[in-house]
């Protein structure tokens, strides 16, 4: 049997994989070789350092996110920000994209206790979702970019309140929100 040939492209699955379901806490070498099937010496090999790895793997996991979140919106626009509100809530509400919301609060507060890759990882992270926003927002929304940024506030609260077990609070107060004249 033809052994499988190693790359960085098919060792990210397995290890995606495993930072999913673990979280990026017991993310070192040895766990994530492991999850690929290899060595800690080919993890160095395909991506240089631990670091890099860790950058590779976050930007893996954030457009796995992105290219569901992509898909639970159809290729259809909204026609209000509310709709785009309640889209987006909807999505992250399903039991499929719940490692993502914990390794999402996992890397906030990494991000808070200054370790590295944390806070370049969330700020990446927040820029691809603010980005992604503006083009789903209606076509004649008079104004995408600071739509997409009130919009994304208002998830990021939203979501917060609801890892915390305060849905409640949330919704009580997305349903009270203003969203302007989109």
């Amino acid at each position: 049997m033809a052994k499988l040939k190693i790359s960085r492209d098919s060792l990210l699955p397995p290890m995606a994989n495993f930072v999913l379901e673990n979280g990026l806490a017991p993310a070192s070498l040895r766990p994530l070789a492991k999850a690929a099937g290899t060595s800690d010496r080919m993890l160095i090999y395909h991506f240089g350092s631990k670091e890099r790895l860790i950058e590779d793997l976050l930007e893996y996991i954030a457009d796995i996110y992105a290219d569901a979140i992509d898909q639970s919106f159809g290729g259809e626009r909204v026609t209000t920000r509310q709709e785009c509100l309640e889209r987006v809530m909807a999505f992250t509400a399903k039991a499929e994209m719940q490692p993502f919301m914990a390794l999402w609060w996992e890397i906030v507060a990494g991000a808070t206790h200054n370790k590295p890759g944390y806070l370049e990882a969330g700020r990446s992270m927040i820029w691809l979702l603010l980005n992604w926003m503006k083009t789903q927002l209606p076509i004649d929304d008079p104004d995408p970019e600071g739509g997409a940024r009130y919009l994304l506030t208002m998830i990021e609260g939203a979501l917060m309140l609801r890892a915390v077990g305060c849905d409640e609070i949330a919704r009580a107060g997305l349903g009270n929100a203003d969203l302007g004249a989109a």
